[in-house]
């Protein structure tokens, strides 16, 4: 296929993108437990509505949404980025531990500082007045922040080896979880409660404030990545071929994975645990158009948006009246595709 025609086909699949995840935001904005009618929707979307609709779409569903597009955006280009920094095609947001940082951090802030056994105890009034959401989010940043800052410590010590980030992001990820461990072996019943339904993915917290947040961290990290685009290309090669290139290995690595972490950190300090994002969509965008990150980046920034969206529309539906956490349904979804990538092609060999 000719370059022009190349580029133009890319364009248009682009394009059709955007338009099916603004479609689906649309879908997920009317589908919900209040049973909402479609044109009572549309009323309350232009404030004409009874004041119970108008609060439901635009203090409830309209942040969910926004929340769903730009964390599904920053979790699968994180993925993406990774697994090229890396040269593992299992490498995601989870794989350096970010997640169980972050988890251990909204653990700590919820059982110790909160509800738990050094304020509260079990007196549940005590605790809805004591737990501050933001000063759960900023701990849940702070030690995934921690946690990428000191994997990444380590691997200056040996040179900065693709493996040696994932098997040091695996064991600081299971350092994290047994902290958790112990500290919810320690908490009360209301602390281990509130600690575990805020490790489950629930976009139903999201907040106008933490989509700006999220939105600000998400638009950086995709510029940057968007602007080293021909340098990830060059890594593709190897490392001695992008070396011959004129890129900073090293370099490169370090800014990408520092980056895809906080964009980690922040949306999961945010939303709780949402898995397999960061895999399924930049697999599925590589099957497709190939690995060029000119164009690779933005089908991954929009195949997180319509994934989650999807998967949160699924949530709502099947929740008898609740929401089920998106994070179960991206899981249940995962799974099954990450087994595939396990038994098909270069990863299904003897060993």
């Amino acid at each position: 296929m000719q370059p022009t025609k190349k580029r133009k086909k890319e364009s248009a699949f682009i394009a059709l993108l955007a338009v099916l995840v603004l479609a689906m935001s649309f879908v997920c904005l009317f589908v919900g437990s209040s049973h909402m009618g479609l044109a009572d929707g549309l009323r309350a979307l232009a404030k004409q509505s009874s004041p119970a609709n108008i609060r439901i779409i635009w203090n409830i569903r309209i942040p969910r949404v926004l929340a769903a597009v730009i964390a599904g955006a920053g979790l699968s280009v994180s993925g993406l980025v990774m697994q090229t920094t890396l040269n593992n095609a299992m490498a995601s947001p989870s794989t350096l531990g970010v997640s169980n940082a972050a988890v251990f951090g909204a653990n700590l802030s919820i059982i110790a500082f909160a509800g738990g056994f050094l304020s509260t105890g079990n007196n549940l009034s005590s605790y809805m007045v004591g737990a501050n959401p933001f000063a759960t989010s900023l701990m849940a940043f702070v030690f995934a922040a921690l946690s990428i800052l000191l994997i990444l410590a380590l691997c200056r010590v040996r040179a900065f080896s693709p493996n040696v980030v994932v098997l040091a992001g695996i064991a600081m990820g299971s350092v994290w979880t047994a902290a958790t461990t112990i500290l919810q072996f320690y908490a009360t019943d209301v602390g281990l409660s509130a600690a575990v339904i805020w490790s489950f993915g629930d976009l139903g917290r999201a907040t106008y404030r933490t989509d700006a947040i999220m939105l600000a961290v998400v638009l950086a990290g995709a510029v940057l990545f968007s602007c080293m685009a021909w340098r990830l290309n060059a890594l593709l090669g190897g490392q001695a071929a992008a070396g011959a290139m004129g890129v900073n290995v090293e370099l490169l690595r370090f800014v990408c994975l520092l980056a895809a972490s906080v964009i980690t950190a922040v949306c999961v300090s945010f939303l709780g645990v949402i898995g397999f994002v960061g895999i399924i969509c930049p697999h599925v965008t590589k099957k497709l158009l190939g690995q060029d990150h000119r164009v690779t980046v933005p089908v991954s920034l929009l195949g997180g948006c319509r994934l989650l969206l999807l998967a949160d529309t699924f949530s709502r539906s099947l929740g008898s009246g609740s929401a089920l956490p998106v994070g179960a349904i991206t899981s249940l979804l995962g799974a099954p595709f990450f087994l595939a990538i396990i038994f098909s092609g270069k990863e299904n060999r003897p060993c």
